[in-house]
Formats: C-alpha cells, structure tokens, sequence
C-alpha cells in the first residue's frame, strides 16, 4: 500500500512539474482578454497560441497544436503593427513633419510611445502597452556595480549604449518642449530620461525588420522598425529556424517554422545567430546552452602573454592590426577560433620565421616550435579567463547577499558568466589535448 501511495505522489509530483515545465496558460488575464478583442477588432484571427509563464523563458506563447515545418506560426495584419506611419497619422504628425532638422525614425516612434503611455485611458494603444514590460535588462539600464562584472568588451558596449541614450535625450529636449501645446502638464515631466530610456528599450528589443519607403520628414537614418503587439511574446531560441517577412498580397507581418513543436509546448523563434553578449546588449537576456556563444579576448589580454623585448613586436601588432586580427578574437564550444589561433602564430614566430607572416595569415603552419608555442599561449590565456571568471562568480554570490535590490540584474550576468565558464573549461579540455598531440 505504502509502495503504491509512493509511486502515486511521484506520478503526481512529475506531472505538476511537468506541467510548470510546459507553462502555466495565462489567458485568463485580464490584460491579455483585453489585448486580444482590440486585435481581433483590427483583423486579427485567433490563432493556436496562448499566452503563458515559463519556467526558463518567463513570458512566451504556447502552442495548443503541434507545429510541423512549413507551418505559418502567426499572421499579424498590418492595422496591428506601430509603424513611423502610425506616429505621423497621431497628433504628432504635424510637430514631426514640421521640426527641423528631421527626427530619426527611431526617435519619433520613442516620442510616441511615451505619449501614448502618458495618456492612459484615452490610448487608443493602451490595450498594448498594458503588455509592455514596465523596466527592461538592456545593459544601458544596469546598475554601473553590475556593469562592471560585465566582461570588458560587453562592458565598453555597454557604457557605450548608455552614453547612446544620454546624447538622444540632451538632443531631443528642444523637440519635446516643442510639443508643449499637446499637453497640459509640462513635456519636461513627460519627457524624461526614464520615460526615454524605457521607449527606447522597448524598441530596441521587440521590434521586428520591416523596411518603409523613406519620407521627408525624415533624417536619412533607415525606417526599418515595426512594433508587432502579441507577435513580440515570442521567445528566442538559438536551435530553431523560422522565415519571417511582410506578406503584401496579405497584407500581414507572418512568420512560419521550419521546425517541429509539441502540442502545449513553447513556440521559440530565432532572433538570429547570436552570442549569449550579443544576445544581453541587444535584448537584455542570455540562452543557456547556446551553440554561437563564445568568450572574446581581448587585445590587452592577447599582448601580455609576449615579451615587449621582441624587436618585431611592435611589426606583428602592426600586421596583425592591418588586417583586422586583433578583434573577434575568441574561445567557443569547439576550442579557440581560427582568428585567434592565427594571431598567437604569427606573436609567436620566431626572428627566422618573421618572413612568412603572410603564409601565417593564410592559415599554413610554419613550425613544430611556432605551433606549440601558440597552442601554449592560447591554453594560458584559456586558463586566465577561466580564473577571472570564477572570481567575479564570486563576487556576484557577494552582492546577491548584500544587495538584495540588484538580483534580477546579477542573475543575468552570472548566467553569462557562468556560460562563459563553461565554454572556457571545454576550450581548456580541448588546448590540453592538442598540447599533448603536438
């Protein structure tokens, strides 16, 4: 009796779990009845997704299907979609086409939307942005204590992306007050840097490629953004395949799967083939277990490893700067990329070797000595990084129990980093392998 009562609980526990890992249908919400029926009034067919909670992803949409490839995942009418076209068809059309010198694109879709968010009840696209996420994880919204346990490239485009928002904010002030008129309260409150840096996060991570035919009142930087409400819970997924592109003759945003998906299980689309720094700068998060993921290394990291008395270093940094060998250079799944390998061969060649530099570069191998001296090079580096990882792992355990308020962000980075040292220790393994055959 006891034996059975065990297997029953077992059976009962794997299926709540099992359950939680498939997600957890959040339809029933009221924001998401509300955000269907306004677009179903524009167009919008019902299809076999819902909105649900996942235990990995957090907000995704599940599939009440199985998908097989060829499937058309979603259909979005372009009445859906927030377009420039839409920003100039507002109250705002007239200040935009009017302001000189013209707004960017990009500009003009964050003034609308911090507009449209400032009118509440009477936003025709409140329905929408009751959806949005109210604060984002882009890099430019981090804490500086957990931008500086970024990794330092990731952590110079992060700074970079910051300083991106700070200079569009200080140059649109003029704008915004121009558009005093509209509103009761002050555009300075309206307007602020919050409210900028959120628009602009908000269409930096959810909108989809779309190009528009460049208008006049317009500066010359491309048009090429659509928000896509509900199309924009999807979740990425480095190990899928998807078309997705405007459909003229139907007049809809569409995206189809060229893979198969379980009934009742997340519906994951690829945003493109992008590391795990690429993936936190771009959309704020990181997919574990991610094939293009790689640690980069840098060019201080790379030169400590050789001696300033080489009388041709100065010429091999040369050469390899020239010809564009001291970026990308990284560590992936498979070991140290080509490009570093490369870069340590031609460090490493030795007075008598010099010569052959372009034979390097082209990927020959000059000598047994040449070779080793890389490889041993590039396990040195591997072992590095691997150390300094482990130590801001450590550091970010640290702050989690000191700063309680910062945990979101530090998660985010400990999972980068945690992946990194994953790919680090199989790039270890596989240096001490090539080490032991040469």
């Amino acid at each position: 009796m006891k034996k059975s009562r065990g297997r029953t609980g077992r059976k009962r526990r794997r299926k709540h779990l099992k359950s939680f890992i498939a997600g957890v249908n959040c339809s029933h919400k009221l924001e998401y009845i509300k955000l269907k029926k306004w677009l179903k009034e524009r167009g919008f067919e019902d299809s076999n997704l819902r909105p649900s909670e996942f235990w990995e992803t957090g907000r995704g949409l599940m599939t009440t299907k199985a998908l097989q490839a060829g499937d058309l995942i979603i259909s979005l009418p372009e009445k859906c979609l927030l377009t420039t076209g839409t920003v100039l068809s507002s109250s705002l059309g007239g200040h935009i086409v009017s302001w000189k010198p013209p707004l960017s694109p990009l500009l003009a879709l964050c003034t609308f939307l911090i507009a449209e968010k400032h009118s509440g009840e009477k936003s025709p696209w409140k329905p929408y942005l009751d959806v949005l996420p109210k604060t984002y994880t882009c890099p430019a919204c981090l804490e500086p204590d957990v931008i500086n346990l970024l990794p330092k490239p990731l952590k110079k485009k992060a700074q970079e992306q910051k300083m991106m928002i700070q200079e569009l904010f200080t140059s649109s002030k003029a704008f915004f007050s121009s558009l005093q008129p509209l509103f009761a309260e002050n555009t300075g409150t309206i307007f602020n840097y919050s409210a900028l840096e959120w628009a602009w996060c908000t269409i930096n991570t959810r909108t989809i490629y779309m190009k528009h035919p460049h208008r006049e009142c317009f500066s010359l930087e491309p048009d090429v953004y659509a928000l896509a409400p509900y199309l924009d819970l999807l979740n990425h997924s480095p190990n899928v395949q998807v078309k997705a592109a405007f459909n003229e003759q139907t007049r809809s945003y569409e995206i189809w799967t060229n893979s198969q998906c379980k009934k009742h299980q997340e519906v994951f689309i690829c945003y493109g083939p992008h590391d795990n720094q690429r993936l936190l700068l771009e959309y704020g998060f990181v997919a574990m277990d991610n094939p293009q993921s790689s640690v980069y290394v840098s060019a201080d990291t790379l030169l400590k490893y050789f001696s300033p008395l080489d009388k041709q270093r100065k010429a091999k940094v040369s050469i390899l700067k020239d010809h564009d060998f001291l970026e990308k250079l990284t560590f992936g799944w498979e070991g140290p990329s080509w490009r570093l390998l490369t870069a340590l061969r031609v460090l490493s060649l030795g007075a008598d070797e010099f010569a052959c530099w372009r034979r390097v570069l082209l990927g020959e191998v000059t000598s047994a000595r040449n070779e080793q001296q890389a490889l041993g090079t590039a396990a040195k580096i591997c072992q590095f990084l691997i150390e300094e990882t482990q130590h801001v792992l450590l550091q970010i355990s640290q702050l989690k129990r000191d700063k309680e308020k910062l945990k979101p962000q530090l998660d985010l980075v400990e999972m980068l980093r945690s992946e990194d040292l994953k790919i680090l220790q199989k790039s270890a393994e596989i240096l001490c392998n090539l080490n032991l055959g040469t």
